[in-house]
C-alpha cells in the first residue's frame, strides 16, 4: 500500500533549471530509500491517518525516520515509525 502511494504523490518527475531537489524512482525503492536519498532536506511526511509533519530528514533506518527542525516546532525532533507513513511530499521545483 505505502509503496504505491509514493508514485501517486511524487507524480511528475520533470527536471527544470530552477529546482529545489529531484526525485528518481527505481524498482527497489521504498519509503525508507526515498527518505535516505533526501537526508538533510526538508520533507513532509503524510501519515495513514492523514496527519502531516514537515521537517528535515536527519536519519533513516529500516523502521524509523528521524525528523529534525519540525515546522512550527523548530526546537523539537521526531522519531517516526516508517510503517505509519502513507506518503512523502518533497518540493522539487520553484514556481
Amino acid at each position: 500500500m505505502k509503496k504505491s502511494v509514493i508514485a501517486l504523490l511524487l507524480g511528475t518527475l520533470i527536471s527544470i533549471n530552477s529546482h529545489a531537489d529531484s526525485i528518481s524512482l527505481g524498482g527497489d525503492d521504498d519509503i525508507e530509500s526515498i527518505l535516505s536519498a533526501h537526508k538533510d532536506k526538508t520533507v513532509t511526511v503524510v501519515f495513514e491517518s492523514g496527519y502531516e509533519m514537515t521537517g528535515k530528514v536527519a536519519g533513516v533506518s529500516d523502521d524509523a525516520l528521524h525528523l529534525m527542525a519540525l515546522s512550527g516546532k523548530e526546537f523539537y525532533d521526531a522519531v517516526i515509525n516508517t510503517d505509519e507513513i502513507a506518503a512523502v511530499v518533497i518540493r522539487v521545483r520553484n514556481q
